[in-house]
């Protein structure tokens, strides 16, 4: 019997008999044990100090054992497993049988599912719960040595793989994805944006909890661009607003402050993020809606249309169309304000991170054609790097200077 292969049946074994073992992943080290053994669960989170109402991802080290033993995953939900995996994605699954209610916590309803690729456990057939082994909140390991001493001399067994690569996996929302409501990143880690987009299409919505905090990390000068976006709406007079891609109601909130009479309807194609925009806007001033840029917008006359970080996802004949659309929304006296990520002349210049496929940035001077050709007078007012703020106002009214910020 080989060496490694003694090795992953030693791996096996303590998993059988209710121990707890420390373990090599593709990402960072991890703690295992039988996700259904009771006993050997709050072992594990007794070491981690974690709540036992927080879920685990349930581990296979073979695509193959994993795709046999869940079995309700629809086809769409099974091609991306077998795209993304093995590798540093957790899944997010639906889990209507509900497998493995001891690792799902409070949510016996959602699975997450990790299936790696790992030289030492190789051939390993059995699914185990796992989670990273480290004490709650504090950095996961990606050397032995780097693992807490309590926890090294507490476990079973100890498998070493070496030093690992430390990042952590990408946390993925598949939950709605077989129904067609797209995929969320939970927790940006090993995996990027690109790699997911080309496995799981453009389909892509951020994640309402998490959605603010990543965007501020990933946008330097954030609020420098929103603050841009608010004053290039102007002063007075915008009493009907359009937002188009509503979000959490960052940029909604700051309009219905700048615009003290005005009421704002907000378009976007996130269930779950509008749900977050209601908790956090005044409804007695607010209407949104599902549906997505492409689709017919609501019905005008609006004063203001603005758009902070959205219209990009957009191809460049859906930005054109969008700009005609919007132009024929607009009252009279009406102004359009985009603010956006665009491609900088200056190919060196820093540009904010983005995900092919999903994100389609255009060109400033391009834009500026579309809404000349949609019947606006365009000017850019306000860019940073990637960043760019452009005011449009019917082209019979006079010229923009007058509005700058």
């Amino acid at each position: 019997m080989s060496v490694r292969r003694g090795q992953t049946e030693r791996f096996e074994r303590c998993v059988a008999d209710g121990g707890v073992a420390l373990f090599p992943s593709d990402t960072v080290y991890g703690l295992a044990c039988d996700p259904g053994n009771r006993a050997a669960i709050a072992r594990l989170y007794g070491l981690k100090q974690r709540p036992p109402a927080k879920a685990s991802a349930v581990m296979f080290f073979e695509l193959d054992a994993a795709l046999a033993t869940l079995l309700a995953f629809g086809p769409r939900t099974r091609t991306a497993i077998n795209y993304l995996m093995p590798g540093g994605v957790t899944l997010l699954l639906p889990n209507p049988e509900r497998l493995f209610p001891l690792a799902c916590g409070d949510d016996p309803d959602t699975l997450g599912l990790r299936v790696v690729s790992v030289p030492e456990l190789a051939g390993a057939r059995v699914p185990v719960m796992q989670s990273s082994a480290n004490i709650a909140d504090r950095p996961a390991a990606r050397r032995l040595e780097d693992v807490p001493e309590a926890l090294r001399t507490a476990v079973d067994l100890v498998v070493d793989g070496g030093e690992l690569p430390g990042t952590a996996s990408t946390v993925v929302d598949l939950r709605g994805y077989e129904r067609g409501e797209g995929w969320r990143v939970i927790r940006s880690g090993a995996v990027e944006g690109a790699e997911l987009a080309a496995a799981l299409g453009d389909q892509f919505h951020f994640h309402p909890d998490t959605y603010q905090e990543m965007i501020q990390q990933d946008i330097p000068g954030y609020e420098e661009f929103q603050d841009a976006v608010v004053v290039a709406c102007g002063e007075q007079g915008a009493r009907r607003i359009l937002e188009l891609g509503t979000g959490t109601g960052e940029t909604a909130l700051r309009l219905l402050e700048r615009f003290g009479e005005s009421r704002l309807v907000g378009v976007d194609e996130s269930q779950a993020m509008l749900a977050e925009a209601t908790r956090r806007l005044p409804g007695e001033r607010v209407e949104l809606r599902l549906g997505r840029l492409q689709d017919p917008l609501p019905e005008g006359a609006f004063d203001l249309v603005a758009s902070a970080l959205c219209v990009h996802h957009l191809a460049p004949d859906e930005k054109a169309d969008l700009f005609a659309r919007v132009r024929r929304a607009l009252g009279p006296g009406g102004r359009f304000v985009l603010g956006d990520c665009v491609l900088p002349v200056d190919p060196d210049a820093p540009m904010i991170s983005l995900t092919p496929g999903y994100d389609k940035p255009s060109s400033v001077a391009d834009q500026l054609r579309w809404l000349i050709d949609a019947g606006f007078s365009a000017e850019l007012v306000w860019e940073r790097g990637s960043l760019a703020v452009i005011v449009a106002d019917p082209s019979e009214r006079e010229q923009v200077s007058a509005w700058r910020a």
